[in-house]
């Protein structure tokens, strides 16, 4: 069964990898994708997720997401399903008793829960952003101890 959170973050792929014009065009490319809703409740999910129209390079009006530079548009979108089968994580970066974690727009928030509620003894905590999770590592743990905890916890880290 399809979510909310599942449609909402299939819309937000769609809006940020093809250029679209109308309310029309959403619901087609939703239909694709699987989910089957009302105009009404398209509306809502655009408001809900701050969607706005913006002038394209084209000239066109086509909808955009609040932060523009975190769904950067592509040229050759793949299909929804593969883009979101793509694992968050990209990179992890050491200094000190500290570690930055870099995920894809939108991951660092889900990644950083399961790293603090999977109770790695290493990791003091976390703080996440967008794309980026900063986490505190305790002073007896060495770099290869972490990677190896947090490769049981993050999905295709390596």
């Amino acid at each position: 069964m399809k979510t909310k959170k599942d449609r909402l973050e299939t819309l937000r792929m769609i809006i940020s990898s093809r250029e679209m014009g109308s309310q029309e065009e959403l619901l087609v490319a939703l239909q694709k994708e699987g989910f089957q809703l009302t105009q009404a409740t398209l509306s809502r999910d655009l408001k809900q997720l701050k969607v706005a129209k913006a002038a394209s390079m084209g000239g066109n009006y086509v909808y955009v997401l609040p932060n523009v530079a975190m769904y950067k548009r592509i040229s050759s979108p793949a299909q929804v399903k593969e883009m979101m089968q793509v694992p968050g994580f990209l990179s992890i970066q050491f200094s000190g008793n500290m570690g930055v974690i870099k995920t894809r727009p939108g991951y660092a928030s889900s990644i950083a829960y399961n790293i603090d509620n999977s109770n790695i003894p290493y990791i003091l905590g976390t703080i996440a952003g967008d794309d980026t999770i900063f986490i505190v590592i305790s002073e007896a743990a060495s770099e290869h101890d972490v990677v190896s905890a947090l490769s049981k916890v993050v999905p295709n880290m390596f």
